[in-house]
């Protein structure tokens, strides 16, 4: 066996149904975290996130989640230069697993792109309860204010 070869840790939890109905936060990366997605414009008193096309294509393609599957529901999103944040609302119908969702996003934004845009995999966090899920919805609020001191800035 090759010595230099990297096995790959699964971020996904072991135990835990991805097809259950949940409320999830995900964070997807572009590869590379390069700002293909557009750029934050500052504003008074806050930052305002202007999509360029391939941000608009990716809005496009977060909004076709909700037509595409009728037990997932895109709750509340972000587009930032070089990630997103969305907070989705699965129903347990077993029709797809949040993996599942996430992936046939990602490979039609790639797809009509023409290149590949992703990171591999995607960040989730299961929301546990009404306050986990106001602090995430403020998040996604104000990561465009917060831009210049997020994580994902480079």
């Amino acid at each position: 066996m090759d010595t230099d070869l990297k096995i790959r840790k699964s971020p996904r939890l072991k135990s835990f149904d991805y097809a259950s109905s949940r409320y999830y936060f995900i964070t997807v990366c572009s590869d590379g975290r390069r700002r293909l997605f557009g750029s934050v414009i500052p504003t008074r008193e806050n930052g305002e996130m202007l999509l360029n096309d391939t941000g608009a294509l990716v809005q496009r393609h977060i909004l076709r989640i909700n037509d595409r599957y009728s037990h997932v529901r895109v709750d509340h999103y972000v587009i930032m230069p070089n990630h997103i944040h969305m907070i989705l609302e699965l129903q347990n119908n077993n029709e797809a697993s949040l993996t599942q969702v996430i992936g046939l996003f990602k490979s039609g934004v790639s797809r009509e792109v023409g290149y590949p845009v992703w990171q591999r995999s995607f960040h989730d966090h299961v929301i546990r309860n009404e306050s986990d899920y106001i602090n995430i919805w403020t998040y996604i609020d104000n990561n465009p204010a917060q831009w210049a001191m997020d994580k994902y800035y480079c």
